[in-house]
């Protein structure tokens, strides 16, 4: 038995409820050594079904305020979940020599993201419409190719923006299904949105765990990352109270709103 191995079985698993099983057996890991290591592969595509079609950012669906508008925002916040199990399985296959707690942390998340994930995949078909049925953005994936080299960079950038992204922006979602006809969205939100704390929690843990490790300043540290792999400075507005529940610390949050100021400070020693 081997954590790494059963984590790349499941990650690359075409079958959606085969994925969702295999992920939740990860558990029994959390009493259980976590077994061998085994050879890490560069993954271009995880296992997923042949829909939904993946299109660009500016192929994905319109979505507006009609009915069928709100359908395919349930669907398109489904192909997020189904991406987060992906990246959190990947988070445990291909980094093979973090301490034992990383680990517990990351099936944790995985499983998490799984239920979620199966929430709106039955929302879903009881409004008679399943998870395929619509085209989908392909670039949620791409964060993990892009920073597969290291798992510092993979802490930074997948919890840390990726996730922290739906914290930032959950609140209107929710307040938009609040309003239609689609109100069951609304705990199912409330649901993804209490988890996602706790994830992007784990992410800032082991992003100041390894920051520290290698005695490199974590704010620095995380504006070079953001600049190498995204281009631009982060856009607002920012979900401050939800960060601080997930530990960012003021001066990430500073940095935030603020990144001429560590750009001034540099130039200015």
């Amino acid at each position: 038995m081997s954590l790494f191995k059963d984590s790349y079985y499941a990650l690359t698993c075409d079958d959606p409820n085969e994925k969702v099983l295999l992920t939740k057996n990860l558990i029994k890991y959390q009493k259980k050594e976590i077994g061998p290591t085994c050879e890490v592969k560069k993954i271009l595509s995880p296992g997923r079904p042949i829909k939904p079609k993946l299109v660009s950012f500016n192929g994905a669906p319109k979505r507006d305020k009609s009915d069928l508008g709100m359908i395919k925002n349930i669907h398109a916040i489904c192909h997020i979940e189904f991406n987060a199990i992906n990246l959190a399985l990947d988070a445990i296959y291909r980094f093979q020599d973090m301490p034992h707690q990383y680990y517990l942390d990351w099936i944790k998340v995985a499983t998490e993201e799984s239920y979620h994930f199966s929430l709106l995949k039955e929302h879903l078909e009881q409004l008679d419409y399943h998870y395929g049925d619509f085209d989908a953005h392909n670039g949620l994936w791409q964060m993990s190719i892009d920073t597969d080299y290291d798992v510092l960079a993979r802490m930074a950038l997948v919890p840390r923006v990726l996730e922290a992204r739906g914290l930032d922006v959950t609140p209107s979602i929710r307040k938009k299904f609040s309003g239609s006809k689609f109100t069951r969205m609304v705990n199912i939100l409330d649901i993804i949105f209490e988890d996602e704390i706790g994830h992007v929690k784990i992410g800032n843990y082991w992003y100041r765990y390894l920051c520290n490790k290698r005695g490199i300043d974590p704010v620095q540290t995380f504006d070079e990352l953001i600049k190498k792999h995204i281009g631009s400075n982060l856009r607002g507005p920012f979900n401050i109270e939800a960060r601080l529940l997930s530990d960012f610390s003021r001066d990430e949050l500073e940095y935030l709103e603020h990144p001429e100021r560590l750009e001034l400070n540099q130039s200015h020693p």
